[in-house]
């Protein structure tokens, strides 16, 4: 157990409001240890930690300060509510020497990107920074709760923005996060950070607050060298386990104090914050939306809606990596030959030489057992690690031998013909951050580096509803005024590619109540619905009418061909896409909006296709104000055509099409040669 702190060097004699840390082993309390400062605990705890792995211990490590947040924080400060991402966001900002950092200064310039003055407060040092008061009452109001959820129920614990005087944590909090990244990264793979990952870990890293567990100090000794033993021994004595007991939506992003009721989690990783209820409400003023203004709204204001899982790399194709995945151990591990030849010492001077034979040889996976003395040459294989006493491989094809000795002719570049170990990859280097979509490639590159389990986001559940009387699945008998469903098994496959779990729900007819009930039914087993027809403002527009009546719907009117109605809003907290009920208009609404959102709430990265500048084989005039999205095609000449008709009913056109041509929202005459820009499908993974 350790007590934190945000200042700098405390000297070499013992003092309170430093760095103590507390062990107990086996049962036996250890005598607190005493830090000067967070380089030497730092350095200790690594060692601490290396040495417990390899005894093949557990540990549990816990911090008194805050591991994250009031929610809203990261959002603004790194765009994303994870709070590993704030983490990094600050040991990438943080200076830190014994003597002195920058904590203030830092707290002053996120202070100043805000409207007021800000949340922090407390300039403990004698210069002004501006933006940072010295006291609380000179802020304008807080733009975040002043409190994590936590601290509510922590009664006399102090608020996280608050820098310097009696009781604060703010500092310690801005130099901890810091510190608690580089042990993340430093033992990834064998750690696991309490609330926000599940603890199936040989270290469990946990926030806690030491007046749970600690009464008063002996007389003579000092505070917080009594409390970190004394939290040590009351943990080890009780083996206490975070259950899942108490309701903390705000668990995932803002942390959790051990001890404290406990955040409901799921049992296998974590459950997201809810969406606002407002995640969809376009500002006012905007009857026809623009198609990037829809697009930024979405991208601002959706966020990942799965928990995390542990699954093997070779099942991660199409997974989204929940952390960053990092080399568990370099590639190549060690210097290896790149040819069959001879392993020497280099450089070898300009000449003819001749080099005496070391018994043995040096095989891939049969390293040579030895050194080889200096002046001599040693057998070697391609991908035998290079032996010692040497660094260069000469080929085979360059040397003549006697079975004694070799002879070739020089010069050779120290190094040459071999591998630098960890060249391709580092151990300890991140080889894909958090985020990223696992491709086939991606999973051999992991398993080069030693990974054998990674963190991912759970596959995102999106329910397909198709709506309407007239819908009939194919297949089956479509009487007169019926249509076959065109949408469902497109909107299911293209989900599937996109590396969802996809759900059908199936045909609903145009009767409110059935809908309701399908709906509710979906909502308790997706995560996103994604519906086609009934999306507008007309009579038999029944998904439009429910949504509305949920507070949470928003109808818009997107400025573009084809497409225009999307309707969007919750049911029973679930994100609901109503896209228009044309199959054309559908599939373009679903690659254009559809596909970005759900890698958001998938907890990927928001998608933007690569699109291509190509000449025109066609002639249109656009008018102003809509963007266009036109089925087209590459010619073999290296230019686009585009389908005959732009009527949104040719669904043969979605065959006949590579892509879709995007014309600007301004106005624009197209003649062939024109520059145009074309969106193959491909770059939609559809």
């Amino acid at each position: 157990m350790v007590d934190w702190s945000g200042g700098n060097d405390r000297g070499a004699q013992p003092k309170a409001d430093a760095i103590w840390a507390g062990v107990v082993q086996d049962g036996t309390a250890q005598e607190p240890i005493y830090f000067r400062n967070r380089q030497v605990f730092t350095s200790w705890v690594f060692d601490f930690l290396d040495a417990a792995l390899a005894a093949d211990r557990k540990v549990m490590v816990g911090f008194d300060f805050p591991f994250g947040y009031p929610v809203g924080f990261g959002r603004h400060v790194t765009g994303s509510d994870d709070p590993f991402v704030l983490w990094e966001w600050f040991a990438d900002r943080v200076e830190d020497s014994p003597k002195a950092n920058n904590r203030f200064d830092i707290a002053g310039q996120i202070n100043g990107t805000l409207p007021g003055m800000g949340p922090y407060w407390g300039n403990g040092l004698k210069r002004d920074i501006a933006h940072l008061p010295r006291k609380g009452l000179a802020r304008d109001p807080n733009p975040f709760p002043e409190r994590r959820e936590i601290e509510t129920l922590a009664k006399g614990s102090f608020t996280c923005w608050q820098l310097a005087g009696a009781g604060s944590v703010g500092s310690q909090i801005i130099m901890g996060l810091p510190v608690l990244h580089k042990l993340r990264m430093a033992f990834a793979g064998q750690i696991a950070i309490w609330p926000f990952e599940p603890l199936t870990k040989p270290i469990a890293c946990m926030e806690i607050w030491p007046t749970l567990f600690a009464g008063p100090a002996p007389d003579g000794m000092i505070k917080d060298a009594h409390q970190v033993i004394a939290t040590a021994k009351a943990l080890h004595a009780r083996q206490l386990t975070p259950d899942h007991a108490d309701v903390a939506i705000s668990a995932p992003v803002e942390g959790w104090i051990l001890g404290i009721g406990q955040p409901k989690l799921d049992p296998m990783g974590l459950i997201p914050p809810p969406l606002r209820n407002d995640c969809f409400a376009m500002p006012q003023g905007a009857y026809w939306t623009p198609v990037d203004t829809a697009l930024a709204h979405l991208q601002a204001n959706l966020q990942a809606a799965t928990g995390v899982e542990s699954v093997s790399v070779g099942d991660g194709l199409g997974r989204v990596l929940a952390g960053p995945a990092i080399a568990l151990r370099a590639h190549p591990p060690a210097a290896n030959a790149a040819v069959d030849g001879y392993a020497l010492k280099g450089p070898i001077a300009k000449g003819a030489h001749e080099v005496p034979l070391c018994d043995g040889r040096a095989a891939a996976g049969v390293p040579f057992d030895g050194t080889v003395p200096d002046g001599h040459a040693l057998r070697i294989l391609t991908g035998a690690d290079i032996p010692a006493g040497t660094d260069t491989v000469i080929l085979q094809e360059d040397i003549t031998t006697n079975g004694a000795a070799i002879a070739f002719h020089g010069p050779l570049k120290k190094g040459a013909n071999a591998r630098a170990a960890g060249e391709d990859m580092k151990k300890g280097e991140v080889v894909f951050p958090g985020k990223h979509q696992v491709t086939l490639r991606d999973i051999a590159t992991l398993a080069a580096v030693g990974v054998g389990k990674i963190n991912v986001r759970k596959q995102l559940r999106v329910g397909v509803l198709s709506t309407g009387d007239e819908i009939v699945a194919p297949g089956k008998i479509a009487r007169r005024g019926q249509i076959y469903d065109a949408n469902r098994p497109m909107l299911l496959g293209a989900i599937r590619s996109w590396g969802h779990a996809a759900v059908d729900l199936g045909i609903a007819p145009d009767d409110r109540d059935t809908i309701r009930d399908m709906l509710d039914a979906a909502a308790q087993e997706c995560d996103v619905i994604l519906t086609s027809g009934g999306a507008s403002a007309g009579e038999e527009d029944h998904v439009s009418a429910l949504l509305e009546n949920t507070g949470s719907f928003a109808l818009w009117r997107i400025a573009m061909k084809p497409g225009r109605p999307l309707a969007l809003g919750l049911w029973n907290k679930k994100p609901v896409f109503g896209l228009p009920g044309n199959p054309v208009a559908a599939c373009v609404c679903a690659l254009i909006f559809a596909r970005p959102a759900l890698s958001v709430m998938a907890g990927g990265h928001w998608l933007t296709p690569l699109g291509y500048t190509l000449p025109a084989a066609f002639s249109k005039a656009k008018k102003e104000g809509r963007r266009e999205y036109l089925r087209a095609r590459l010619t073999p000449e290296g230019t686009v055509e585009v389908f005959p008709s732009e009527g949104s009913g040719r669904v043969s056109s979605l065959s006949w099409a590579t892509g879709l041509v995007e014309l600007p929202d301004e106005a624009i005459h197209v003649s062939e040669g024109t520059p145009v820009r074309f969106l193959p499908f491909d770059a939609f993974g559809f």
